[in-house]
């Protein structure tokens, strides 16, 4: 499971997100957020709406398979690249509470579906790990004028 930083309201409110695989050859990409106290669940499917990846993906199968393919690229991104802060756990033992599923059109990222929702980490340590990775915000709220 890999888990990051996940700016989704501009200009300073992120949420904690997390990427991992299921299925045969891991054909099933989980995106998901990892609940956190401070930070308000967000909605990533409309996340993904907002950054238009129907620009790069296309319209093919409507605008859930653009979308689906934006949030498994974020994830896919910072697996296969990954970033100073972020956290790989390997033994992760989790569960998901979803929000939803779409099936490619297409394989995309080596992926045929992708599932959304909100994980559950059972291991207390590791959930606090996974809130590590949330950036200090951008400014203290009193300076927004």
């Amino acid at each position: 499971m890999t888990i990051l930083p996940l700016l989704h309201t501009w200009p300073d409110r992120y949420a904690v997100l997390a990427y991992t695989t299921t299925g045969r050859f891991g054909d099933t990409a989980i995106v998901g957020y990892v609940p956190h106290p401070a930070v308000p669940d967000p909605a990533l499917m409309a996340t993904a709406a907002r950054h238009q990846p129907s620009r790069l993906y296309g319209s093919a199968g409507g605008g859930g398979f653009a979308d689906a393919c934006w949030l498994i690229c974020v994830g896919w991104s910072a697996r296969t690249v990954p970033k100073p802060g972020n956290l790989e756990l390997d033994d992760a033992a989790w569960s998901l509470e979803p929000d939803g599923s779409t099936e490619l059109v297409r394989t995309m990222y080596g992926h045929d579906r992708l599932c959304v929702g909100r994980f559950t980490l059972e291991d207390p340590q590791q959930l606090r790990r996974a809130a590590d990775v949330l950036p200090a915000p951008a400014y203290p709220p009193t300076a927004v004028r």
